[in-house]
């Protein structure tokens, strides 16, 4: 006779399987990761800094502003491509800071408890976001699959960072879908966030951004990185 340890990653599967049974209700547990993000406190008031575009030897500098309405203002960067992207990266950022009740968006909706892998213990949502999907583990949202404006997102959180407050992702992959077929809308985009605080109070932005995409079809593989500089609360 001969003793089998288990690895860690086998563990916690045992573990989440034991807690949330398939077909059971998991709502509290779903909650207890959506609570667990980080976001920012009521009374946000805004931050500016430097910003920095790269990807190849292509390199482009400015300045912005993201505001207590949460609305990013991008100056001196005149190439409108360039311009439109690293706003959209500081709005991406600044809307899912935005502390919401966990009644005020999923209020409407069930959760059940499906399989548990590796990822996590799949939570199948009911009600009116029916179809969406997610996995959970140690408090963490490890996957997203969400119908989103006529397409299909799916994101695998790989790491994140603990801020004392909540986590933030820090490696994740994301990839757009059709949601009829499941045929993929491009190629895999593999982000990596550094996130710091602004005072030892925070609040905790985002100091940059890696966007690595796959190469799908007749699109081409890319790489573009992100930095915020100089950062610092509005008015200060």
């Amino acid at each position: 006779m001969f003793a089998v340890t288990a690895t860690p990653e086998a563990l916690a599967v045992q573990a989440q399987c034991e807690v949330t049974a398939p077909g059971s209700d998991c709502t509290a547990q779903f909650r207890a990761a959506y609570e667990n993000r980080y976001t920012w406190e009521p009374g946000f008031g805004g931050y500016q800094g430097r910003c920095i575009w790269e990807q190849g030897d292509q390199r482009v500098e400015g300045s912005f502003q993201v505001g207590a309405d949460l609305k990013a203002q991008v100056e001196g960067i005149e190439d409108e491509t360039v311009h439109k992207a690293v706003a959209s990266q500081l709005w991406e950022v600044a809307i899912h800071r935005v502390r919401r009740s966990f009644e005020q968006t999923h209020g409407e909706n069930t959760f059940t408890a499906g399989d548990t892998d590796a990822v996590g213990t799949e939570v199948i949502v009911g009600g009116k976001n029916a179809g969406d999907r997610y996995r959970i583990q140690n408090d963490v949202v490890t996957m997203v699959h969400r119908h989103i404006h006529g397409t299909v997102v799916t994101i695998f959180t790989e790491s994140t960072t603990d801020t004392g407050s909540g986590y933030l992702s820090r490696s994740y992959t994301s990839q757009y879908a059709d949601p009829a077929t499941g045929v993929p809308r491009g190629g895999v985009s593999r982000f990596t966030d550094t996130f710091v605080p602004l005072s030892v109070a925070g609040p905790w932005v985002l100091q940059e951004r890696v966007v690595e995409t796959e190469a799908l079809g007749d699109q081409p593989a890319g790489r573009q990185v992100f930095r915020f500089e100089n950062l610092a609360p509005l008015g200060a």
